[in-house]
């Protein structure tokens, strides 16, 4: 396979720059993140077909990866619960090295071959369940391990990997290759590499939330009521949905049912 995460920068002499030239070099590479992204949309519509078809039949998912990519998709899991109102452990990371370790950033648990699958077994993986392998390089270990294995036990895969060609990808029943080229800083994917990933992930957990009758309209219709920030947007969301004029009544309501969605089903 072609390492193109690993090619050199062609960037040069970069300690030489000011900091308006560096700004302006590494928000032109950024640029070039959303046209790969648009290039690999029909891998990517697959898989997410593939999640919906899970999770709508009581599956769940599991994101699992190492580095910077593992740990972003903590960040997008954890919201969701509070976002879409979905039950926590429907959407899942296992990350090299445990999550209680993500500000750790134990880069060494990357090449652990078994663990990763150890950590699926512990969570009674099954073939209602489908899995995500999570790695730049289309190499790391971790990853690799856990699809071979899944695989072997018939339990779907999806990849996400900036190389193509790679052997996780071909490990994966819907791998997704998003392929942006070599890092303003050679190497350093956390960069383009890091940002496509993370734009993948609010893809993903968006439309399949949309696609589970999560959001309705454009609206967090089953947000949960966590502060006042978003009490008041769930109250002013209920009263623009219903026609309730007043702000009193729909906070009542709202509280009442727990959410939006929720306190129309009960006026319906």
């Amino acid at each position: 396979m072609t390492s193109i995460t690993e090619q050199p920068s062609v960037h040069r002499h970069l300690e030489t720059k000011k900091i308006e030239e560096l700004t302006l070099l590494i928000n032109a590479e950024n640029a070039a993140v959303a046209p790969a992204i648009d290039k690999a949309l029909p891998q990517l519509n697959s898989l997410i077909h593939a999640i919906v078809d899970k999770l709508s039949k009581g599956g769940r998912m599991f994101y699992l990866g190492a580095g910077s990519g593992g740990r972003l998709s903590v960040l997008d899991v954890i919201e969701l619960p509070t976002t879409f109102g979905i039950e926590k452990g429907i959407v899942n990371t296992i990350l090299a090295g445990g999550i209680e370790h993500l500000v750790e950033a134990r880069e060494e648990m990357e090449d652990n071959y078994n663990e990763g699958w150890e950590r699926l077994v512990n969570e009674n993986i099954s073939v209602k369940d489908i899995v995500i392998g999570i790695s730049a390089s289309g190499t790391t270990p971790f990853v690799l391990g856990a699809l071979e294995a899944c695989r072997k036990n018939e339990i779907a895969t999806g990849c996400i990997v900036s190389n193509p060609g790679s052997p996780i990808a071909a490990h994966a029943d819907y791998p997704v290759e998003v392929i942006t080229g070599p890092e303003f800083i050679t190497g350093s994917t956390r960069m383009k590499c890091g940002t496509a990933q993370k734009m993948i992930f609010d893809m993903i957990s968006t439309t399949v939330m949309i696609q589970l009758g999560r959001v309705e309209d454009n609206q967090m219709v089953n947000v949960m009521l966590i502060n006042k920030k978003i009490t008041d947007r769930a109250v002013k969301m209920l009263m623009g949905r219903t026609g309730i004029t007043s702000y009193e009544v729909a906070n009542k309501l709202l509280l009442e049912h727990g959410s939006v969605k929720n306190a129309i089903d009960y006026l319906k």
